[in-house]
């Protein structure tokens, strides 16, 4: 049994990072794994039923990480009221770091995994020196 990762963000950001992943970085990835892209078009009820049948199949037991790109957006209220339905934990802020690390360590528990990313994601973002600086 391994975590189901979840991505709930603003249209197809969750797709690209997860097909940066895929081809671009590591090929298949091991966990299962989806998005759920929202949109101004669909009306929050729609995302929350499609939302819980997305965790429903992704959950095989050890629950869901869920990661939503921008802290108090829509994406990020759709995923916090997912997550009260299931075994789950939710990350804003999702960035393809956050993503390498995950995918490396498809074989932790839930709330291990979401340390790590967190972890992960926060490595990630470095303030570049200016070339003149180096």
């Amino acid at each position: 049994m391994t975590v189901g990762l979840l991505l709930v963000t603003h249209g197809k950001l969750g797709r690209h990072l997860l097909d940066t992943m895929t081809e671009m970085m590591s090929g298949s990835l091991p966990l299962q794994h989806d998005t759920l892209e929202v949109r101004r078009v669909q009306s929050p009820e729609a995302m929350l039923a499609q939302g819980s049948k997305t965790i429903e199949r992704l959950d095989s037991g050890a629950g869901v990480l869920i990661l939503t790109d921008a802290f108090g957006s829509t994406p990020s209220n759709i995923a916090n009221t997912l997550a009260a339905k299931t075994p789950s934990r939710v990350i804003a802020g999702v960035n393809l770091p956050m993503l390498v690390r995950i995918f490396n360590y498809p074989k932790l528990g839930l709330e291990e995994l979401a340390k790590i990313a967190v972890e992960g994601g926060q490595r990630g973002i470095v303030m570049c020196p200016h070339q003149n600086e180096q």
